[in-house]
């Protein structure tokens, strides 16, 4: 059982640290459930390491050696193998994000928390923003729009007023990024079935790009979002503080402010 258990680390020192003592407790304990790889590190590294592991029906359990870490646990050396082996899963899909450039390429890449559209440039971006066959909003002048996922909510989304999506509300948010027109469009909740094009309305004079969590694609001209319902990632987190409570957490603390 044991060597079904996978420690990957970030190359900070704290990270290593961790790391070091970690593999002997995890040798000397015989109560760590099988098929688990712990990840040391920021959500960053957590995001990084999810998506290089996509195909693999493997649980993960973060332990945060980085700043917030919010998809990460906190690190115990006296609780770690109770915490392991109590640990509640949490499952969820990422979006898929599908970029044609000013040149007609064709970039694919997964996001965990959000896709964020961007201007490139010191012009405001035009934008239009469709689901399925739905106008949302035909011209956008902004400084760009994120789509988030219930996981991403509290993320860069909740940074631009973003509305925060529990896990289990099936959906996604759009989020414009400082609005010029229309200056009191706030956004829209929708089902994560639900598939995004936004078109870049002025690529020659407003270039844009196309962000997704953290893998950049420049001179986006054309850009489908959707959630890729076919990949399942399996996230554990100690039973005093899921996921779901750290959202909750973040919902209590945008309503008291």
């Amino acid at each position: 059982m044991m060597s079904k258990i996978q420690i990957i680390s970030d190359k900070n020192k704290r990270s290593q640290n961790i790391k070091k003592s970690l593999v002997k407790r995890i040798k000397d304990s015989n109560r760590v459930k099988s098929n688990i790889t712990i990840v040391i590190g920021g959500d960053g590294f957590m995001l990084q390491t999810l998506k290089k592991n996509k195909n693999t029906n493997k649980s993960f359990y973060g332990i945060n050696s980085g700043n917030y870490g919010f998809l990460m646990n906190k690190f115990s050396t006296k609780n770690l193998m109770n915490n392991l082996s109590k640990a509640k899963k949490i499952i969820i899909s990422p979006l898929e994000m599908i970029v044609k450039n000013n040149k007609n390429q064709i970039r694919k890449f997964l996001a965990i928390n959000e896709v964020s559209i961007l201007r490139q440039s010191r012009q405001a971006a035009s934008l239009s923003i469709k689901q399925g066959s739905k106008q949302i909003i035909k011209k956008l002048i902004s400084d760009g729009v994120l789509v988030s996922t219930p996981a991403g909510s509290t993320a860069y989304n909740l940074s631009v007023h973003g509305p925060i999506l529990s896990l289990n509300s099936k959906k996604l948010s759009i989020s414009p990024i400082s609005p010029f027109r229309p200056r009191r469009w706030k956004g829209k909740i929708i089902s994560d079935r639900s598939q995004i094009t936004i078109n870049n309305l002025n690529p020659i004079k407003r270039p844009i790009s196309a962000v997704a969590d953290n893998i950049e694609v420049r001179n986006a001209k054309n850009i489908k979002i959707k959630t890729n319902q076919k990949i399942k990632f399996n996230l554990l987190y100690d039973k005093s503080r899921s996921l779901q409570q750290k959202i909750k957490i973040e919902q209590l603390r945008r309503e008291i402010k």
